[in-house]
C-alpha cells in the first residue's frame, strides 16, 4: 500500500469522524433545547393558572391585597423573562434572569400559601381547591422538566468539553458551554425541612 493510499485512508477516516462528532453536537443541542421547550411549556400552564388562583383567593383575601399583588407582580417578571430564555437556551444571563423571577414567584406563592391556610373557607372552596391541586400539579411538572433540561445540558456540556470534541466544537458553532437553570433558592430547596412540635 503507498504512502498516498494511508494518507487518504486517514483523510477519509478523520472526515467521518468530524460528521460524526458534528452530528453528536447537534443532537445533544437539540435535546437540551427540547427539554427547555418542555420547561416553557409547563411555565406558561403555570401563569395561566395563577391569575385563576388570585382571582378565587380576592373574594376572600380583600385586606391581603399586598400579598396578591406580590402574586401577580412575580409571575408578570417571571413570564416577562421566560421568553428571553426560550430564545437562546445557551444564554446564562437569560437563564439566570428566569431563575431568579421563578425563585420570587415561588416565594410570593409560597406567602400567598400561608394566607390562605388562616381561611379555611377559602380552602374549601371548590374553585380554589381545583385551581391550587392544578397548579401544584403543574409545579412538579415544571422540577420534572427542569430535571430533564439540566440533564440534556450537561451532557451536551460534557460531550461538548471531552476531547477530541472540544477541539473542533467551537468551528462547528458550538463555542459556549449551555447554561442549567437553577433557582437563586436552590440552596434552601435541596436543605431537609426543619419541623418543630
Amino acid at each position: 500500500m503507498s504512502t498516498s493510499w494511508i494518507i487518504i485512508i486517514i483523510a477519509i477516516v478523520l472526515f467521518v469522524y468530524m460528521i460524526s462528532v458534528y452530528n453528536k453536537l447537534v443532537r445533544l443541542k437539540n435535546q437540551f433545547e427540547n427539554a427547555f421547550a418542555q420547561i416553557e411549556v409547563q411555565l406558561k400552564r403555570r401563569y395561566d393558572l395563577i391569575p385563576n388562583l388570585v382571582e378565587t383567593a380576592k373574594a376572600y383575601l380583600s385586606h391581603e391585597r399586598e400579598t396578591l399583588e406580590a402574586v401577580t407582580a412575580a409571575r408578570n417578571q417571571a413570564a416577562d423573562a421566560l421568553p428571553k430564555a426560550a430564545q437562546d437556551p445557551r444564554n446564562a444571563s437569560a437563564m439566570q434572569e428566569l431563575g431568579g423571577a421563578e425563585s420570587a414567584l415561588g416565594s410570593a406563592l409560597g406567602r400567598l400559601n400561608v394566607v390562605m391556610e388562616a381561611y379555611p373557607d377559602l380552602k374549601a372552596n371548590e374553585n380554589m381547591m381545583q385551581v391550587s391541586e392544578e397548579l401544584t400539579s403543574t409545579e412538579n411538572r415544571v422540577a420534572f422538566a427542569r430535571q430533564a433540561f439540566n440533564d440534556a445540558v450537561m451532557s451536551y456540556n460534557t460531550y461538548r468539553q471531552s476531547f477530541p470534541p472540544v477541539a473542533v466544537a467551537s468551528f462547528f458553532g458550538h463555542g459556549k458551554d449551555a447554561s442549567l437553570l437553577e433557582f437563586a433558592d436552590s440552596a434552601e430547596i435541596q436543605a431537609a425541612p426543619k419541623v418543630q412540635f
